[in-house]
């Protein structure tokens, strides 16, 4: 059956109504899902320093480009194409979106291929606009973009179909993961830690800023930090809402959900701080709000809401205290991609095992027979989630690193930019340009 079909007669077009109605709304969230990318680039800026600034907008827009060409050349045939049965990776047989067109796609049979391959696009570009924020103050853009392409097909595809291919053997094997997809669980494979192991081994590779740059480090842009943080809270909302794939009880199930966990979430990322500074910090509230988002990505569709209470404060702690194994490790990770992203995602999972529950899952009236967690009585599932779990982390980091390491030992790809570069900053070298107000100092002198 064709998409375009349901409209065939008007019995179905009544009874399908909700459906194409939330397909509009698909839409509207894929276009919502689009300007992402952007807000993670102005949250990177304003955690950055300011001579630093424009270059993380400029790597995090190009790396987005790079990206949506990889993901139209072969990136969604690789990761979704149905006839490739080795559970590992797809085929080239939907290269550059060949046949991809109005068969029911691998979400919904009521939401066309074409418009949900450009969905899983999106995703894929926050996924490596969120990476690609570990060359942040010392990372050249020409090999940071040789590096997004080869990531996404090497690492990025395999990983999603692991998780969402209809023949993937994460898929298969019975993984509860939720936002991404609905009837074929599993997102934050791909998405999140593949993000932050993926942001971790590239950050070792490229090595620890100079010593005078980690001395007294402060986010430039408190402002625009918590202005990304928010305008991603409510983007997020449709990423999470809409991987119910229905206007159904599930999708407002996963929305109250991905509003409960990062509301908790930053309470106590921002109490702790508090705890040892004896200061509020706004910083601290957003990164505790990311956080309870990114476990949530995960398991709003699955656990109720006392459960998502529960694991935003969980989530609040140990990503908090997370933050510190970049310095036993001596990882320069500055932005904490690995606490945040990794660490988040990764109780996100475990939380599923323990508490998803069937009821919570038949909501949306499709996957009525699917198991839940410990809840369930489902003893085996935590297990599961945690073997999937560091299947993931282990191939995304050995991956990774190994990519990183080839490309930098190619002439003219050395990852990082040379100590002069890093001391002038990184607006000045790579993005040639810097904010007026730093490059035309003369405008504040006063006038005589």
């Amino acid at each position: 059956m064709k998409f375009g079909d349901v409209l065939d007669t008007a019995s179905v077009f009544k009874r399908d109504l909700s459906q194409i109605r939330f397909a509009k709304a698909l839409v509207a969230t894929v276009s919502t899902a689009s300007e992402l990318t952007l807000i993670i680039a102005f949250l990177y800026s304003g955690l950055s320093r300011r001579k630093s600034a424009l270059s993380l907008i400029w790597v995090v827009s190009a790396t987005n480009a790079v990206c949506i060409f990889q993901w139209y050349f072969w990136g969604y045939s690789l990761a979704f194409s149905p006839t490739a049965t080795n559970g590992f990776i797809g085929n080239l047989d939907n290269f550059g979106l060949i046949n991809v067109l109005g068969d029911p796609s691998p979400g919904s049979p009521l939401i066309p291929d074409l418009l949900y391959s450009f969905y899983q696009m999106e995703v894929a570009c926050v996924t490596i606009g969120i990476l690609i924020g570990a060359v942040a103050e010392r990372g050249r853009v020409l090999p940071a973009m040789v590096f997004t392409f080869l990531w996404m097909t090497l690492v990025y595809c395999p990983l999603a179909c692991w998780a969402w291919n209809v023949n993937g053997w994460g898929l298969k094997w019975g993984v509860l993961d939720f936002a991404g997809m609905s009837i074929f669980p599993a997102f934050v494979k791909g998405f999140e830690i593949g993000s932050g192991v993926g942001g971790i081994a590239y950050a070792w590779v490229l090595g620890r800023r100079r010593q005078e740059e980690l001395h007294n480090f402060r986010p430039h842009s408190v402002a625009m930090i918590t202005l990304g943080t928010f305008i991603l809270w409510f983007g997020w909302l449709g990423f999470n809402g809409g991987s119910a794939y229905g206007a159904n009880l599930r999708a407002v199930m996963a929305i109250w959900n991905s509003m409960i966990a990062p509301a908790f979430g930053g309470i106590v990322w921002c109490l702790i701080d508090y705890r040892s500074k004896r200061k509020y910090s706004m910083v601290g509230f957003c990164c505790g709000t990311i956080v309870g988002l990114i476990a949530a990505t995960s398991a709003s569709g699955y656990i109720p809401p006392l459960a998502a209470v529960f694991m935003g404060v969980f989530a609040g702690a140990v990503c908090n205290y997370a933050t510190k194994i970049k310095e036993y490790l001596e990882i320069d990770d500055t932005f904490d991609i690995f606490a945040q992203h990794a660490v988040g995602g990764i109780i996100g999972l475990l939380f599923n095992g323990l508490f998803g529950s069937q009821a919570i899952i038949a909501l949306d009236g499709v996957n009525t027979n699917v198991p839940g967690g410990w809840v369930d009585k489902n003893w085996k599932q935590l297990y599961i989630q945690l073997v999937y779990v560091c299947a993931g982390c282990v191939y995304t980091f050995v991956a990774t690193v190994n990519i990183a390491k080839i490309i930098n030992v190619i002439p003219g790809l050395q990852l990082r930019t040379p100590p002069d570069g890093e001391s002038l900053g990184l607006d000045e070298v790579e993005a040639s340009r810097v904010p007026l107000r730093y490059r035309y100092d003369w405008l504040s002198a006063p006038f005589f």
